[in-house]
């Protein structure tokens, strides 16, 4: 999802910094975006590190002057029955999906709240608590996006002062490695979007990136501390 978010915002005229624990994964999508005529620059760097989240900021500051946008999309998933998750691969999920983003939103804050204009849109998951959505295999993982829900609502009342905007995205089931990670054989997959999900097809990255796309934007001027489920009607059903 994290291609489809930069090259939806460079479609509307963004200039798109796109990071990555391995420079060699964001690099194609910066110069798939320059070859469409659009601005983007990518830079290695571990969410969950914040050494190196100042570092690129601070990179990005000099380069441009001023942030207004931050995407938090990094995350990872390593399925696990709960009494199998060792204390390291539980700190790990935590560390870079819920530490990770709060290390990115605080530093992002503090440029947004020099222009007093923001926006910061957490990317959680529609298995993060108190809606019925329980994912086996996923402690880690659905503690985590729970996580990043609750810090959606808090940064959203402390930054309204300043100008910037917090919100969250929960997309339900998406095509993405992470999803395919799940190894749900193929007709298990059909059988569970037949019975549970209204449209009874997977999500398309794109169709999370179009919402992206408008919290970023000035039509949602008055949107704050809410989150959103782009979950095909899962949750409805």
């Amino acid at each position: 999802m994290g291609r489809t978010h930069a090259l939806a915002l460079a479609t509307q005229g963004a200039n798109v910094i796109i990071t990555d624990i391995d420079a060699n994964e964001c690099a194609p999508v910066a110069r798939e975006i320059n070859a469409q005529g659009g601005a983007a620059i990518c830079f290695k760097m571990d969410v969950a590190n914040a050494a190196e989240v100042n570092q690129v900021f601070d990179e990005v500051i000099k380069k441009f002057g001023r942030l207004d946008i931050l995407v938090n999309n990094a995350g990872i998933y390593s399925p696990k029955p709960a009494l199998e998750i060792t204390e390291e691969e539980w700190e790990l999920t935590i560390r870079i999906n819920l530490k990770g983003q709060f290390l990115c939103a605080q530093r992002a804050a503090k440029e947004m709240a020099k222009n007093k204009w923001g926006r910061i849109i957490n990317i959680a998951s529609i298995a993060s608590g108190q809606v019925g959505i329980g994912i086996a295999g996923g402690a880690h993982y659905t503690a985590s996006k729970g996580g990043i829900i609750a810090m959606t609502e808090t940064l959203a009342i402390e930054l309204a002062q300043l100008g910037i905007l917090v919100n969250a995205i929960a997309p339900g089931a998406i095509d993405t490695p992470m999803s395919r990670n799940a190894r749900l054989p193929k007709e298990a997959m059909q059988t569970f979007l037949n019975e549970r999900v209204p449209l009874k097809r997977i999500g398309r990255p794109e169709e999370v990136s179009a919402m992206v796309v408008f919290l970023a934007s000035e039509e949602a001027s008055y949107i704050t501390g809410a989150t959103f489920y782009v979950d095909g009607g899962w949750l409805a059903a």
